[in-house]
């Protein structure tokens, strides 16, 4: 890099793991003028490790690190000798593909299924999704919704017929769902996953004491002091292709906050969440964005997954119980009640049947957490605390449940700087192409060669969406790009 470019100014839009990503790749290639905004008082994004029962954390957002070959972020984490290997920290949400002994599954009435059973069906489930994952579709199959093709291949296996096995087969999908942040698989390309690429090693790595904060802090540390501002929020983005005369030197682009100061900059990354600009492309960019661009990111799909902590003022559950698992009756992800549901709000009675069942938490022995996602998620969001354990409390087990002290929930769909969880690809939508299409840069025209607006955040990245690292390399993936038009 010529030493001129050392006084490009370049704005980042979003302190998560892009945001912070993109800063720190381009201070370590030599730019020296960088500035993030971050609308938020804190860092961090969709990570929001926070201590609200006792000095343990608890993970509000993003929880592991999936996957180790390849990972940037397992390896900064193992490295700093960050990660927590021990039995008693893996505490993991209950999968079908991860489904043990120490999972306690109940029926609505109260019984409770043998872990053979219940095995059966989730390691059966467990197959029909991998060859999803792995493209191995059959042509017929290909142009299904998941849901659609699971329930045409669960219907003919023996276990298809069996009452028990359709109510533990629905709880799968349920369980699916919150992988996907979808409202129901069927809403979600059966094809199209297969663009997903799980990395190798361990898929659920459980970081230390700190939780996610600890990798935070060491990307922070990469980073001068003083250059992050937060409680800045983006009000408009002006990337005028003639070039816009500022207070300073002639930049490109105008970043204009909410309290109305601009700032003069060469170039923009831009890291919002998808469920942001759902909300605000078409207002916060100026000229409009390309219709290929807005096309995207009305098309992909951003859903919610939240998490319901309780608090118990003692254990009620057996010392090998690793969670309560809940099947019910007439579950949100059985065809016909979803059918018969999606044309009209009888579901939001139901909201509770969303949740799969209530799962042990790392370091706090006292502690259930409960993932719900979707819509029913967003519903849920706006109830009051103390409705939703009424809810939540209800005993399947026949076991006595003590008082609930404390209540942690999060609402990612109602946080005006997220609006959502992550990225799915819907049914019929072409998710390479529109991964691509959002993380393409601005201009696209030719007559135009400089580069000025970029995004980067987890929604941009066709292999990686959904997950931390899929953000952390979309930042380095465009800190690259301006590094690379510098060097040429």
């Amino acid at each position: 890099m010529n030493t001129a470019s050392r006084d490009i100014k370049i704005v980042v839009v979003g302190a998560g793991f892009a945001g912070l990503a993109a800063a720190a790749s381009l201070f370590q290639a030599g730019f020296q003028n960088v500035l993030i905004l971050e609308a938020n008082e804190r860092i961090g994004g969709r990570v929001f490790t926070t201590k609200p029962f006792t000095e343990n954390i608890i993970e509000l957002g993003a929880n592991w690190i999936h996957g180790q070959d390849g990972n940037p972020l397992y390896q900064l984490a193992k490295e700093q000798d960050l990660l927590d290997e021990s039995t008693a920290a893996s505490k993991i949400m209950c999968l079908p593909h991860c489904v043990t002994p120490c999972d306690y599954f109940f029926m609505e009435g109260g019984k409770q299924l043998s872990p053979d059973s219940v095995d059966q069906v989730c390691s059966l489930f467990s197959k029909l999704t991998s060859k999803a994952f792995e493209s191995e579709l059959k042509e017929e199959h290909r142009a299904l919704s998941l849901g659609e093709y699971l329930d045409v291949s669960f219907a003919e296996t023996p276990s298809g017929t069996s009452e028990d096995g359709l109510k533990i087969f629905e709880w799968c999908k349920r369980s699916e769902c919150t992988d996907e942040a979808a409202s129901s698989l069927y809403e979600v390309s059966a094809s199209q996953i297969g663009y997903y690429i799980a990395l190798e090693g361990g898929f659920f790595n459980s970081l230390g004491s700190r939780g996610y904060q600890a990798i935070l802090d060491a990307l922070l540390r990469a980073l001068p002091s003083g250059i992050i501002l937060g409680n800045t929020e983006v009000k408009r983005v002006q990337w005028n292709p003639q070039g816009i005369e500022g207070n300073g030197p002639n930049r490109a682009v105008q970043v204009i906050c909410e309290t109305d100061e601009i700032i003069d900059a060469d170039h923009v990354i831009v890291t919002v969440s998808l469920g942001v600009l759902k909300k605000q492309a078409r207002t916060m960019f100026e000229p409009a964005l390309p219709k290929s661009k807005l096309d995207a990111i009305e098309r992909l799909g951003f859903g919610t997954v939240d998490k319901i902590f309780l608090y118990f003022s003692e254990r009620f559950w057996p010392e090998d119980c690793a969670g309560i698992q809940l099947l019910w009756d007439k579950g949100p992800e059985d065809k016909d009640v979803y059918s018969s549901q999606d044309e009209e709000d009888t579901w939001k009675e139901t909201w509770y049947k969303k949740i799969c069942g209530f799962d042990t938490v790392a370091r706090h022995p006292t502690v259930l957490c409960g993932w719900i996602t979707g819509r029913e998620a967003l519903h849920m969001e706006t109830l009051q605390d103390s409705e939703i354990v009424d809810t939540c409390v209800r005993s399947f087990t026949g076991w006595s449940v003590p008082d609930v002290t404390q209540v942690l929930i999060s609402r990612w769909g109602h946080d005006p700087h997220v609006l959502g969880s992550y990225t799915f690809v819907p049914h019929w939508v072409n998710g390479v192409k529109e991964h691509e299409a959002l993380a393409a840069p601005l201009p696209f025209c030719s007559q135009d060669p400089k580069i000025k607006v970029l995004f980067a955040g987890e929604a941009t990245h066709e292999n990686f969406y959904t997950t931390t690292h899929g953000a952390y390399l979309s930042g380095v993936r465009e800190a690259k790009r301006l590094i690379n038009y510098y060097s040429d």
